[in-house]
């Protein structure tokens, strides 16, 4: 009876927020599942080069600046790589519930192994994360969008809404994990795993609202096929399993950046390949190939920023570790806070930015996607420029106020704001019909390169060199600067390889 009543009274105050919003319950489950996943995600992130590069005696597994940053890219990338496979296996063998339920269930796993102390955990929690990342974030987004029709009016403000949860949990992450491993690493990583497993909680005990929308998987397939592929899947783990025994055994010798360097090499000659065929064997119009081409321009772009902008979790972390005054009388903040800077800016000005880009078409001013692309490379220069201030200040051994982290960050986020989001709209309306789903993958691969890029340039960082910070730093302003410059110089037949998807006029 009580419990009958508490659940009435919990529908009651729901109702009001819900009639409010005027949105499918489910949209209620996915933003706290989405929630929670992203504050244990970037929770762990936070910490990871910050753990790697701690000594020993402190817990930490005193490894070098190069060989931390390179497992970072390596890991960051791979997140990015196995949601082209986690998205499929949803399509063919599980259904968007199911995948997202199991994955985070490998998630929550893999931040448990982690937060136990040992060198075979670390690496494996890491797999794991990724492993059940790959299931989880393509089909949640995907969740989203199945639970509404195609013309329903409240799609977008429905994204909307689900974004501002991955900034929510973003934001909330490293402030929490940041906290606890002031006191052990381990405790950090066991609350990305607590977060995790909130989320579990709440999606297991409202999914009903979901109904329909990725309840079985979107392929019919048959039981031969199914038998065909989990054998597959079971192969490619346990090939998975045998090179991490062998390595962990010493039979199998890895480099972290040697891994980075080739994985790089094979992204770009993937998808060199992959538009090569496209342009030539795809059967494309010739307005169709012209789209593609400019695809392949977003492709690259995409991939300089992210190159820059995921310095957050590796040469700008250890910078704030290391050379950010963070001390303010009695109080002494965790150098990861200032991870929670971009999804902050992103709450605050994400709203804004998509009024600004309302109010400039209604007047027919709004910028091109080229121009937007070469504005976010350019702002992600400038903060670099901001960087370059602050690196003077500690070569000269001096060292920094945080505002100059804030000020970075924010260009950063400003930078993103004008990119990011432009990219997935563009890439969708300019894609072959037949090609969609392909090119979402490539666009991902772009992030995948991009961070990959990031943790090699990271460790470039010698930190018993500072004389040579401020010049690596403007090694990354004039590749990004010069790369949107570049952009805005060649906007006029850029434009025109992106129509009709978009106005000539513009």
């Amino acid at each position: 009876m009580i419990a009958r009543r508490q659940a009435r009274e919990c529908a009651d105050y729901n109702a009001p927020m819900l009639n409010f919003f005027q949105h499918p319950r489910g949209l209620v489950t996915l933003f706290f599942t989405e929630m929670w996943e992203r504050m244990s995600y970037y929770g762990m992130r936070a910490l990871l080069v910050l753990f790697m590069v701690d000594q020993v005696q402190r817990g930490g597994m005193g490894l070098t600046d190069e060989i931390a940053t390179a497992i970072y890219g390596v890991y960051t990338a791979a997140v990015y790589l196995v949601a082209l496979p986690g998205g499929w296996m949803a399509d063919r063998l599980l259904g968007g519930q199911r995948a997202v339920w199991v994955g985070g269930i490998i998630i929550m796993s893999g931040h448990f192994v982690l937060a136990v102390p040992s060198v075979a955990t670390f690496y494996m929690g890491l797999i794991l994360v990724v492993l059940g990342t790959g299931l989880l974030k393509p089909n949640i987004s995907a969740l989203v969008g199945q639970l509404y029709s195609p013309t329903d009016p409240r799609r977008d403000g429905g994204f909307t809404l689900y974004y501002l949860g991955i900034n929510v949990g973003a934001f909330i992450g490293p402030l929490v994990c940041g906290w606890l491993a002031d006191y052990n690493w381990h405790y950090g990583f066991a609350a990305a795993g607590v977060g995790m497993l909130f989320g579990l909680v709440q999606f297991y005990y409202t999914r009903k609202y979901l109904g329909e929308a990725g309840a079985r998987p979107e392929s019919a397939a048959s039981a031969a096929y199914r038998r065909k592929v989990w054998l597959g899947v079971a192969a490619a783990l346990a090939a998975l399993a045998t090179v991490y025994a062998g390595a962990l055994g010493g039979a199998i010798e890895l480099n972290a950046r040697a891994i980075a360097e080739a994985s790089a090499v094979v992204i770009v000659a993937v998808a060199a390949i992959y538009f090569l065929f496209l342009l030539f064997f795809g059967g494309l119009t010739r307005d169709e190939r012209l789209r593609v081409i400019g695809i392949i321009v977003l492709f690259f772009g995409a991939a300089m920023f992210w190159a820059g902008f995921e310095q957050s979790g590796s040469s700008l972390n250890l910078f704030a570790e290391r050379y950010t005054i963070r001390e303010f009388g009695s109080f002494s903040f965790p150098a990861e806070w200032f991870q929670s800077l971009n999804p902050f800016f992103i709450i605050v000005l994400g709203p804004l930015f998509a009024m600004l880009w309302t109010a400039l078409a209604q007047r027919n001013l709004d910028p091109s996607t080229p121009l937007k692309f070469a504005f976010g490379l350019i702002q992600l220069g400038l903060g670099f420029v901001v960087m370059i201030g602050a690196a003077t200040l500690v070569a000269e051994g001096n060292p920094v106020l945080p505002t100059w982290l804030f000020f970075t960050y924010l260009l950063h986020t400003t930078g993103e704001l004008c990119l990011s989001p432009v990219g997935l709209s563009a890439v969708t309306r300019l894609a072959p019909k037949k090609y969609v789903g392909q090119m979402m993958g490539i666009w991902f691969l772009g992030a995948s390169l991009g961070s990959l890029i990031a943790g090699l340039i990271a460790g470039e960082f010698d930190p018993e060199a500072l004389s040579d910070m401020p010049g690596l730093y403007w090694q990354i302003v004039l590749t990004t600067v010069g790369s949107g410059l570049i952009l805005a110089v060649f906007l006029k037949p850029l434009k025109k390889c992106m129509t009709p998807a978009e106005e000539e006029t513009k």
